[in-house]
């Protein structure tokens, strides 16, 4: 069975452990980038990331854009959405079907 998990800031991803995500509480891009590696391995399907922990990892985010598991989801923190998570899933789908939906 697969898993699912959030990372970032506390404040932000707490509140998901109630409904059931295993959460990772990180802030440093070094660790942030280590453990997404190790969730990608461990059986995660899904990995929620705030935005702004994000922004500090692309290149490690950008390695799992084209795998099956886990999905990188990125998700606004307690301080805000930079609009960086409706942009991935605008990418996502343009290019399943072709064409930028939204404008």
């Amino acid at each position: 069975m697969y898993k699912i998990a959030a990372m970032g800031d506390p404040d932000s991803i707490t509140g998901l452990s109630a409904l059931g995500l295993e959460i990772f509480p990180t802030e440093e891009a070094d660790e942030a980038a280590q453990l997404l590696e190790r969730l990608a391995g461990s059986g995660y399907a899904v990995v929620y990331i705030t935005e702004a922990l994000a922004a500090q990892i692309p290149e490690a985010i950008d390695r799992y854009r084209y795998e099956r598991v886990p999905a990188v989801i990125l998700i606004p923190g307690v301080r805000g959405n930079t609009g960086a998570g409706l942009e991935n899933v605008r990418i996502s789908v343009e290019k399943a079907v072709g064409m930028d939906i939204l404008n």
